[in-house]
Formats: C-alpha cells, sequence, structure tokens
C-alpha cells in the first residue's frame, strides 16, 4: 500500500497502514462542514459574472444558480445538497477564487469611500481643500472642479436635485482614475 493510496473498510471508513480504523475528530469535521456552508451562502450571493469566473463544476453552477432562486425551506434543502455534491471536491481554488472576489469588492468599496471624502472635504473646505486635492491628482482641471464646487454649493442652499453633486462626484472619480 502506497503513502498516498488510502484503504477503506466495509463500511468505508479510512484504515491505517496497520488496517485499523482512523477516528476522525468530530469537532473538525463540523469546523468544516460549518465552513463550506458558509462558503455556500457566499457564492449563492454572487453574481452572473463573478461566478462565472470560479472554478465549478457544471453541476455546482447549476445548484448554486437554482439556489439563488428558492427561499426559506426549499433553500435549507438546497444549501445541503449543495454541501453534499462539493463536500468530496477540493475546494481551495474555489475559496481562493471567492477571496479574490471579495477583497476587489473591498477595494472598490474603499476607493468609492475615498473619493466620497474628497467629494465631502471639497465642498465643505474650500480652497485648502481643492488645493490639497490638486496636489494629490496633479494634472485636475482646476477650473472645472471648482465650477462644480460652486455649483453645488448654490444647488445645496436652493434645495435643489443634486444635478451638480454628483457631477462633481464624477469629475473626482474621472481624475482619480487617471
Amino acid at each position: 500500500m502506497n503513502d498516498d493510496e488510502i484503504q477503506y473498510n466495509a463500511r468505508g471508513k479510512p484504515l491505517d497502514a496497520e488496517g485499523r480504523v482512523i477516528r476522525t475528530n468530530k469537532s473538525q469535521v463540523k469546523r468544516d462542514v460549518a465552513a463550506l456552508a458558509g462558503l455556500i451562502k457566499t457564492l449563492i450571493a454572487l453574481g452572473d459574472k463573478e461566478l462565472r469566473s470560479i472554478p465549478l463544476s457544471e453541476e455546482q453552477r447549476k445548484a448554486i444558480k437554482a439556489a439563488q432562486e428558492m427561499k426559506m425551506g426549499a433553500l435549507k434543502r438546497q444549501l445541503q445538497y449543495i454541501n453534499k455534491i462539493m463536500r468530496g471536491d477540493e475546494i481551495e481554488q474555489i475559496e481562493h477564487a471567492v477571496n479574490e472576489i471579495l477583497q476587489a469588492r473591498q477595494s472598490a468599496r474603499s476607493e468609492f469611500k475615498q473619493l466620497e471624502k474628497w467629494r465631502e472635504r471639497l465642498l465643505n473646505d474650500g480652497n485648502p481643500a481643492l488645493t490639497a486635492f490638486c496636489e494629490q491628482y496633479p494634472g485636475s482641471n482646476v477650473q472645472r472642479l471648482r465650477q462644480l464646487i460652486r455649483n453645488t454649493q448654490k444647488e445645496r442652499s436652493q434645495g435643489k436635485p443634486p444635478r451638480y453633486f454628483r457631477e462633481l462626484f464624477q469629475e473626482i472619480k474621472a481624475v482619480a482614475s487617471r
């Protein structure tokens, strides 16, 4: 018997080199199942484009798609089914792909929040904030930014819809992405 070849008894339990049943740690098995359930819930929450980038079998992909449309009891049964079909597979690649997607989301979220902070800072602090923004992002159109800041402040004071507020954000986003 090779080291990497595992023998099983009649009940499907793994055997060691001397033919004794290898006992599994029940707590570890429960932790593994819980971790897999968490991964499955994350997979169900992903969109179609993100789901396509994850290395799943066709059966797993169909089961996850079906689960995205289910509610309550049916969803619970579907989660158990997905857990069953994924249990034997190597899930490290799937976990790695999901972690990359979640990190990309987190990065985009933090960039978005930073741009929102710049917009508020430009509106509230005036010229010092504009100078700091232009130093951090050289090549920004100062005149256009001043105009948008002025229009946004005017729009706020008159209680109008936030058209220039959004335009200012789009301009900041465009400057930051250059």
